[in-house]
């Protein structure tokens, strides 16, 4: 059955939710790969947001079913890469809110269990979001790995869900409103942040250094 997520930053400061949730309209991952892992760090948050094995728990839904109801001028915008994904924090206290691509067209976010507060919902994780369908791009896994069943890359099967997923929400008119693009325009709200190759070699030595100390 679907039901709202109540979706609130570390501090606080920014909060919303996610309206109409369920395993049927929405996708639960969990990456592992290599950007991901660089988000957290860029954040100063990996502790917060990956798992004992580098992974994060996102959920793949429509935009619309988003809204931020406090604080959304704390919304930041960053890019590893000039091609990267888009990727959304909050300034205040650096949580991960979640992925989504250059265009509204596309009605896709990648919301990061960090900005989830299931504790206000009175409902566990699984509960909320179902169980996890994918554990993808488990060759950048960490830690012990003999009893992670991760796919190495993207199964097969990932991209018909997601064309799927996208489909119907296209249909139903779920790329819009975002709080991510103007309502008017179409514009993002937030000019991205590029890093440059200076501040991403920065992000990888602090991976590095962590996952070696």
């Amino acid at each position: 059955m679907p039901n709202d997520v109540s979706l609130k930053c570390s501090c606080g400061t920014v909060r919303g939710v996610a309206r109409g949730v369920s395993a049927a309209n929405g996708n639960r991952v969990v990456c592992f790969c290599d950007d991901c892992q660089l988000f957290s760090y860029f954040l100063n948050n990996a502790e917060g947001v990956l798992d004992a094995h580098g992974g994060t728990d996102i959920f793949q839904m429509a935009p619309a079913r988003v809204e931020i109801t406090t604080g959304a001028d704390q919304l930041r915008c960053m890019r590893l890469t000039e091609g990267g994904l888009h990727r959304w924090y909050v300034d205040c206290c650096k949580t991960p809110v979640g992925n989504t691509m250059a265009t509204r067209q596309l009605p896709f976010v990648g919301l990061i269990h960090a900005f989830m507060d299931h504790d206000a919902d009175g409902r566990s994780r699984d509960d909320a979001l179902g169980p996890v369908r994918f554990r993808v791009m488990g060759r950048f896994a960490t830690g012990d790995q003999s009893k992670l069943e991760a796919h190495d890359s993207r199964p097969p099967s990932l991209l018909p869900r997601l064309l799927s997923l996208w489909f119907m929400a296209r249909l139903r008119g779920e790329h819009e409103p975002s709080p991510f693009f103007d309502a008017t325009t179409g514009a993002m709200t937030v000019t991205p942040r590029v890093l440059t190759d200076q501040e991403r070699n920065a992000v990888i030595k602090a991976r590095t250094t962590s996952e070696t100390s």
